[in-house]
């Protein structure tokens, strides 16, 4: 199994060797291979996630505790 570094730099999403832009202004939700980036996790995720941004995601972790 091989690790893969995720990184953003501007507009731009790197993960491993491949580069190529944001589809979001936060990079929530950015599809790789079936799997979608959860910045917040810092990890791939098999569904992506019901909010559309880190700002709503956020108020409901502070509203329920967790997620």
């Amino acid at each position: 199994m091989a690790l893969v570094q995720v990184r953003t730099d501007d507009n731009y999403i790197i993960i491993g060797e491949k580069r190529r832009r944001k589809l979001t202004s936060d990079g929530c939700n950015e599809p790789f291979k079936g799997r979608f980036w959860c910045p917040r996790k810092k990890w791939f995720m098999t569904s992506p996630c019901p909010f559309i941004n880190k700002i709503e995601c956020g108020n409901y972790r502070s509203m329920c505790g967790s997620l």
